[in-house]
C-alpha cells in the first residue's frame, strides 16, 4: 500500500535521487535519524554517479521496526541499494531524476509513493543540441501518474527559493505531507533540529514542502487568461490579430507582437503582421491553420534575431540581475559582481555599423587585415562595473538606429526571400510551405552558431525548388532539416544533399 500511516509494516524502503550540491546526503541522514527516534533500525547508504548535471547520486534508506524487548528475533540485515520492485518511497530532486527512477524500476504501481520536484536542470546534451533537444517533461509527468501508486509533484526548487532554504528541506517536508511514513510532522521537525544545521531556514523549507504536498493542485499558469496589452499601440495590434487571424494562431501572434515591440518598436511589430497576413491569405485551413500558426512563430523568432544591440540590452536588464541574485542567494549587505565572456568578431562589429560603412570594410581585404587583430581574442567583461555597464548601455542605446545597420539590411533580405519561397510553395502545396517555414529552426544565436545555421538553411533552400513539384516534397524538406540538426559538422546534411534531386510527381 502507498500510504503507510497507521499500517503495521515492519520494513520501509526509501530511495532518494538527487544531484550534487542539493543536500541529498543531509536528507538521507534526517530520514535515518527520524526512523531511529520512532522505534526503527535504520541504515543509509549512497552511490555517487557521474552525470551531465553536476553528478547524480542514489541514496538509499532502509528501516525495520525494532523487536520488542525479549523477543527472539535476530538483528536485521539491511540492503545497501534499492531493488527494483521493492521501494516504498522514491524522492527525486528534479523531474528527470524521477524519470530515471522509473527507468530503473524503483517505482511500482502496487506500492510506491513517488515524490518529485517538477522543475528541470537541463543536461549538457539538451543544452548543446542544435535543435530543441530538451526531454519532454509532459511525458515524465504522465508516466509518474500512471506508474506510481501515488504521485506528489510540485516545483520544490521555487518553493525553496521563496522560503530562503534549500531543496532538501522542502523534499523532507513533502515526504511528511505525503503521509507515506507513519510518523507525525513534529518528529520530522525534531530531526531537523537534531541535525543542528541552519535549523530555522530548514524549518521554513520543511513547512513549504509540507504545504506543497498537502494543498490541492492549483490551476496551471498556462491555463490562466493571457495578459492584456497595456499600450494603445498594443491594443491596436491585438485587435488586428483578432480580426485577421484564425483562433489557432492568435496567441502565438500576440506573443510575436509583444516580443517585437520589446525588440524594436510598434512599427516593427506592424511589419510582422503585414508579412503574416500575406501568408494567411494562402492558408486553406489545413490541420487547423498550421501554415499560419507556424509562420506566426517562426517569423517572430527570425525578426527578433540576436545582434550586438540585442545582446547588450539583455545583459543589462534589471530582471536579469535580479534572477542572478536569486540564483546565488545574495544576502543583505553583499555585493554582486557579474563577469561575462564576450568575443565580438569583426563581422559583428561591422554589422552593427551603418550599411554604407560596414559593408565596404568586410569586402575590402586590406581593411579586414587592419581591423581583424583588434577582435581576435575574447574579453572578460564585468557588467556590474561602471566602465563596462556604460559601454554596454551605449551599444544597447543604438536600438533606434538598428534599421540603418548592415545586419538589419541583410536579415530583412533573407526573411523576405524565405517568405517568398514559402508563399510560392503554398500556392500548390501547403504542407511543403509549412516545412519551408520550419527551416527557421536552423537559424539561431549569433557568431559561429548563427553562421553555421544560416549555411545549413541556405543549402536546403537552394534545392527546394528542384523538387517543389514532387508529391513527397514536404517529407524531403523535413528530412533535410532533421539531418541539419543531427550534428554540428553537417555530415548528415551533406550526405543527404548529395542524394537530393528532382523526384517524380
Amino acid at each position: 500500500m502507498s500510504d503507510l500511516k497507521g499500517s503495521d509494516r515492519d520494513r520501509i524502503t526509501i530511495a532518494i535521487l538527487a544531484l550534487g550540491g542539493q543536500g541529498g546526503g543531509v536528507l538521507a541522514d534526517w530520514i535515518a535519524q527520524l526512523a531511529e527516534t520512532q522505534g526503527y533500525v535504520a541504515q543509509g547508504t549512497s552511490v555517487p554517479g557521474v552525470a551531465q548535471r553536476t553528478g547524480s547520486t542514489v541514496y538509499y534508506v532502509e528501516m525495520v521496526r525494532k523487536a520488542e524487548p525479549g523477543a527472539n528475533r535476530p538483528e536485521p540485515v539491511l540492503a545497501l541499494m534499492p531493488v527494483p520492485g521493492d521501494v516504498d518511497v522514491v524522492l527525486a530532486s528534479e523531474l528527470m531524476e524521477a524519470g530515471r527512477s522509473m527507468v530503473r524500476g524503483f517505482v511500482s504501481k502496487d506500492r510506491t509513493t513517488l515524490i518529485t520536484s517538477t522543475h528541470r536542470i537541463f543536461a549538457i546534451s539538451e543544452k548543446s543540441a542544435l535543435g530543441d533537444g530538451t526531454a519532454s517533461s509532459g511525458r515524465i509527468l504522465d508516466a509518474a501518474q500512471a506508474r506510481a501508486a501515488r504521485f506528489v509533484g510540485f516545483d520544490m526548487d521555487a518553493a525553496a527559493t521563496q522560503a530562503g532554504s534549500v531543496i532538501s528541506s522542502v523534499m523532507f517536508g513533502a515526504l511528511a505531507g505525503s503521509g507515506a511514513l507513519p510518523f507525525p510532522a513534529e518528529a520530522f521537525e525534531a530531526a531537523i533540529r537534531g541535525g543542528g544545521k541552519a535549523v530555522e531556514a530548514n524549518l521554513k523549507g520543511f513547512a513549504a514542502g509540507y504545504d506543497g504536498a498537502t494543498r490541492p493542485v492549483e490551476e496551471d499558469e498556462e491555463a490562466k487568461a493571457p495578459l492584456e496589452p497595456t499600450t494603445q499601440a498594443g491594443r491596436r495590434l491585438a485587435a488586428r490579430i483578432a480580426e485577421g487571424l484564425p483562433p489557432a494562431a492568435r496567441s502565438v501572434a500576440l506573443e510575436g507582437v509583444r516580443r517585437l515591440m520589446d525588440y524594436q518598436d510598434a512599427e516593427y511589430a506592424t511589419l510582422y503582421l503585414d508579412r503574416l497576413a500575406r501568408v494567411r491569405a494562402l492558408d486553406s485551413g489545413w490541420m487547423n491553420y498550421r501554415l499560419t500558426t507556424t509562420a506566426a512563430r517562426r517569423l517572430a523568432l527570425w525578426m527578433a534575431y540576436e545582434d550586438t544591440v540585442r545582446v547588450a540590452d539583455l545583459k543589462l536588464r534589471a530582471t536579469r540581475f535580479a534572477r542572478i541574485a536569486d540564483e546565488v542567494r545574495l544576502g543583505k549587505g553583499q555585493l554582486l559582481h557579474v563577469t561575462e565572456y564576450m568575443h565580438p568578431r569583426l563581422q559583428e562589429v561591422c554589422e552593427t555599423l551603418p550599411a554604407w560603412l560596414g559593408a565596404p570594410i568586410l569586402r575590402n581585404a586590406r581593411l579586414r587585415g587592419w581591423f581583424q587583430p583588434l577582435f581576435a581574442r575574447g574579453r572578460h567583461v564585468e557588467t556590474t562595473s561602471l566602465r563596462w555597464f556604460l559601454a554596454l548601455r551605449l551599444i544597447a542605446s543604438l536600438r533606434p538606429l538598428r534599421r540603418s545597420t548592415l545586419r538589419y539590411r541583410d536579415e530583412q533580405t533573407r526573411i523576405e526571400a524565405w517568405l517568398k519561397l514559402a508563399r510560392e510553395a503554398a500556392a500548390t502545396n501547403v504542407p511543403l510551405a509549412t516545412e519551408i517555414l520550419e527551416l527557421q529552426e536552423l537559424i539561431k544565436g549569433y557568431s559561429d552558431t548563427f553562421e553555421r545555421g544560416l549555411r545549413n538553411y541556405q543549402s536546403i533552400a537552394d534545392v527546394v525548388r528542384d523538387f517543389m513539384g514532387s508529391s513527397d516534397a514536404a517529407e524531403r524538406v523535413r528530412a533535410l532539416r532533421t539531418a541539419a540538426l543531427a550534428d554540428e559538422r553537417g555530415d548528415a546534411l551533406r550526405g543527404l544533399l548529395a542524394c537530393a534531386g528532382p523526384a517524380a510527381a
